[in-house]
């Protein structure tokens, strides 16, 4: 069956079985090179010798011809030299592999690593310097350390002893550390390249979508897990990155650096916890001596340095999303991406358009010739004709636009895959002939695993060969398919195209992420048609920034209303409660995905010729997308009904939700993980938070702050007001701020009411700090309805107050007493046994005696003061820790002790998510519910 390809190509002229001749051998190459990139060096010599010989020999009685001319003789020919093809390919592979993974162990650098040894290197920077994510670690956020790619040149021991390498390593470079200066003897100041500005928040990294690459990074030990493709180019990291934090003042210098710069810097070296990357070492950068630029970057460099600060400054004054994704969909720079974005590209599959993909070549080359299947007649059309440009000309101009976009977009291993694959896919539009373009796409990833062994490893280079060789192999005939059965032409080239893309990529997604997205495919198809329009007028304003930065601007200007399309399309599909589902992060969950996805293609292709089971399937889709809440608890029991009271989930941290209403609660505390906050809320159904209070500003408390926020109506925050850890206060104000959010300080004896709900803060008293500078007293607000006045609070205090002497944010803690419905609820915060015994002695106190609900303080650590659990005497006590962790909570002493006076307790690390209803008091019931859904 002839596939009609799009947009102008005609029939294929060959139709017949697709030629696979060149698979085996590509596959056997890749293979052999992921396989002996650290293989001990005799075995992979004996693989060489082995592999080359038998080639040779097989080669040679191929050459001699069949014994008989009959057909069997011919096919015996065939298969020996397909067998040699393969052997050679092999021991070429081998050999590659070989002496790259040899390079990486040779030299001083490995045994200096396992040393742990001081030394002063002369590096060369190979890529982009990348801000690790950083990592919520106990009470606190381990700071983010910038990372870099870089090849060691020289290195020098302590003992003064030099040696000459060129070893691969990772740089590390912690917060405290001054950017480099210039040599004395370096460039001159004329030379310098022209620096960007450090984004506020910078994306953390992974390379490749593969795990973190520099786990711990941020972290003070001086061991960091490299990536295991290990690129280390922003390109390489979209498909798995977070957000981070500001840059400090000395990272921000760092941050200037471009690639091929020359630095002499003092660190100590440690190996390379994740095995088989392509880092020998991980050198931690000291403070002192201080680095030292011996060389700028080179000319190429700086040219596309600067013609990506212009496009920055191009797309300065759009909106949020238009500023942060449109320099990700030109050229790769995440930098601006905020988590919440990202986090809404990865649940709707949409990463590939925040990295360096082929589709960004085709769409310029194809601008520049037309349609690919005119290219070669007199009838072209594209840019070229109209510029007078001959066939010659015309292939000269797009081959330097290919290098030229290599370059700009940094030449590390994606941007080479993707211009290979970019080059392949001109190909197949071009040509119009389906059966030469396997053998092309097989030929493109020998080639590239020869020349970069590396890669065999990557997933992002397995992503991309699956991704193409679904887009030649599958959608063709999907798309027949489809306009078989009266589907729009258009229509069924990007549905079967996305389709298959999807059906092949989606196991080695589900490794990654371990999880399934329901609308990659909607959403795909959806964001398609902006992506042209978003990467030419990009393109467009890059390359007239450094000349005319006002018409830069308009274009870039044109390409945000496509680029603010895209990023809709991701917040809209991330925004549906059935976006994904979870699925095993493993090989085998692998083969289990792909086994269903072929029982689900064999499935559907018998209920298209049934519209009605299509329709069904279909409305079952839909449900399952939209997941109303009615049907939600019916089916899997999640919130039970009439729940006042909810703990989530959210692993080591305090993540809590007082029902306020339908669709409305009062969020008490984010936890330190965004998604996981954001996913308990969105299955309480929680669509409006009249009130969100944060108890002290540890990390496990305030980091999942977007999580809360993520598409909800958030009518104010309010804190304690000793605001330490600063980094962390700062982070909420910033937040709060960028949403128009007040944020108030709860004070001791406010009272506050919404519908059923009431509560009354027990601590911190009202000298903990000073006022904030903005918004409403801390007894007024939003939070009374209609005709329920709130509480009268005491005045806030006038003029400055005097810190409290407080040993830590704990004992700032912001502690309630709720009542919900008839329950009683008291709610401690991490407060510590000084503070507890201080509210032990307040007049709050006979208020506290008798709760039918106790948050246990501090995640049920030891520290707990005996008389203040005699006096609460809960019915129940919910503790909220994460398994598994470090500080051993909750303390058995601490369970024990809530046992021996009663209380049923239960902890979200062995529990799950914990409900709560009933009328509480001395006659009603309180009814709790775990989340028991895997």
């Amino acid at each position: 069956m002839s596939a009609t390809l799009p947009h102008g190509t005609g029939p294929d002229p060959e139709p017949g079985p697709l030629d696979l001749r060149l698979v085996p051998p590509a596959l056997a190459a890749w293979a052999t090179a992921a396989l002996t990139l650290d293989a001990p060096t005799d075995r992979t010599v004996w693989i060489v010798a082995v592999s080359l010989l038998g080639g040779i020999v097989l080669l040679g009685k191929s050459r001699r011809g069949p014994e008989s001319p009959a057909p069997p003789g011919r096919r015996s020919a065939w298969a020996r030299a397909s067998l040699a093809a393969v052997l050679l390919c092999v021991a070429a592979s081998a050999t590659s592999a070989g002496l790259q993974g040899a390079d990486v162990r040779r030299g001083p650098v490995p045994e200096l690593a396992r040393r742990s040894a001081i030394v002063t290197a002369d590096i060369e920077l190979t890529g982009d310097p990348w801000l690790s994510t950083p990592r919520v670690r106990g009470d606190h956020t381990a700071p983010a350390a910038v990372l870099i790619r870089a090849k060691v040149r020289r290195v020098e021991e302590s003992d003064g002893r030099s040696t000459r390498t060129r070893a691969p390593v990772l740089v590390v470079v912690d917060g405290g550390v001054a950017g480099p200066e210039r040599s004395s003897g370096g460039e001159s100041e004329q030379e310098t390249p022209e620096i960007p500005e450090v984004p506020d928040r910078v994306r953390g990294a992974a390379g490749d979508g593969s795990a973190s690459a520099a786990g711990g990074a941020g972290a003070p030990s001086d061991g960091v897990a490299a990536s295991v493709e290990g690129s280390g180019a922003p390109s390489e990291k979209a498909a798995a990155s977070a957000g981070g934090f500001r840059a400090r003042a000395g990272q921000a210098g760092w941050m200037k650096l471009l690639p091929s710069t020359r630095l002499r810097v003092g660190g100590r070296l440690a190996p390379a916890l994740a095995g088989g990357d392509r880092t020998a070492a991980v050198l931690r950068v000291r403070g002192s001596p201080g680095a030292r630029v011996l060389a700028g970057p080179s000319g190429p460099q700086r040219w596309a340095g600067r013609l990506r600060d212009g496009l920055r400054a191009a797309t300065d004054g759009l909106p949020g999303d238009a500023r942060a994704l449109l320099p990700g969909l030109v050229v790769g720079d995440t930098a601006r991406i905020t988590p919440e974005l990202d986090d809404a590209f990865k649940a709707t599959d949409l990463t590939h358009t925040l990295a360096v993909s082929g589709s960004n070549l085709t769409v310029l080359l194809a601008l520049l010739t037309g349609p690919p299947g005119l290219a070669r007649l007199t009838e072209r059309r594209g840019l070229a004709p109209r510029l007078g440009l001959s066939l010659r000309a015309t292939a000269l101009f797009a081959g330097a636009l290919t290098l030229g976009f290599v370059l700009v977009c940094r030449p590390d291993p994606s941007v080479l895959r993707a211009a290979v694959c970019g080059a392949i896919a001109l190909l197949a539009l071009a040509t119009g002939r389906r059966r030469s373009l396997v053998p092309a796409l097989a030929t493109a990833v020998l080639l590239l695993v020869l020349y970069d062994p590396w890669l065999a490893r990557g997933y992002g280079f397995l992503l991309s060969v699956l991704a193409t060789g679904a887009l030649l192999v599958l959608a063709p005939g999907w798309s027949e398919g489809l306009r078989r059965r009266g589907v729009p032409p258009r229509l069924a080239e990007a549905l079967g195209a996305a389709a298959a893309a999807q059906a092949v990529c989606a196991p080695v997604v589900a490794v990654l992420s371990a999880r399934v997205s329901l609308v990659a495919v909607p959403c795909n198809l959806l964001a398609e048609a902006a992506v042209a329009p978003a990467t030419v007028l990009g393109f467009a304003a890059l390359a007239t920034a450094p000349v005319a930065m006002p018409l830069a601007k308009l274009l870039a200007w044109g390409a945000s209303w496509p680029t603010r399309w895209i990023a809709g399309v991701a917040r809209a599909g991330a925004a549906l409660p059935g976006a994904g589902v979870d699925w095993p992060g493993t090989w085998s969950g692998a083969l289990l995905l792909a086994a269903v996805t072929v029982a689900v293609v064999l499935a559907g292709r018998r209920l298209v010729r049934h519209p009605w089971w299509c329709g069904l399937f279909g409305v079952l889709l839909l449900l399952a997308l939209v997941r109303p809440a009615p049907l939600t608890r019916v089916v899997t029991g999640w919130p039970p009904p009439g729940w006042r009271y909810a703990m989530c989930d959210v692993g080591q941290g305090d993540a809590t939700v007082l029902a306020a209403g339908a669709g409305a609660g009062v969020v008490v505390d984010a936890g330190p993980d965004p998604a996981a906050v954001d996913r308990c809320l969105r299955q309480l159904g929680i669509t409006r938070v009249p009130l969100l209070v944060l108890t002290h500003f540890h990390a496990d408390h305030v980091a999942g702050l977007p999580g809360v926020l993520r598409g909800r109506e958030v009518a104010a925050i309010e804190t304690t007001g000793f605001e330490e850890p600063g980094q962390e206060a700062e982070f909420v104000r910033r937040e709060a701020a960028g949403r128009h959010i007040p944020v108030t300080r709860a004070v001791a004896g406010e009272e506050r009411r919404t519908g059923p709900l009431s509560w009354r803060v027990l601590w911190p008293p009202a000298d903990t700090g000073r006022p904030p500078a903005a918004g409403p007293p801390p007894v007024t607000g939003p939070l009374a309805g209609p005709g329920v006045p709130a509480g009268p609070g005491p005045p806030p205090p006038d003029g400055p107050v005097a810190a409290p002497e407080f040993d830590g944010p704990n004992d700032a803690s912001v502690a309630l007493l709720v009542r919900a419905g008839g329950l009683r609820l008291l709610l401690l915060g991490d407060l510590e046994p000084p503070d507890q015994q201080a509210l032990l002695r307040s007049p709050e106190a006979a208020g506290m005696a008798g709760v039918d609900v106790l948050k246990v303080a501090h995640h049920g650590s030891a520290y707990q003061d005996p008389e203040l659990t005699r006096l609460v005497a809960p019915r129940v006590a919910l503790i909220s820790c994460g398994t598994g962790n470090p500080y051993g909570h909750p303390a058995p002493s601490t369970v024990a002790a809530l046992r021996a006076g009663g209380a049923l307790v239960l902890r979200t690390d062995r529990d799950g998510a914990l409900a709560v209803g009933g009328a509480g008091g001395a006659d009603g019931e309180v009814r709790v519910t775990r989340d028991e859904r895997p």
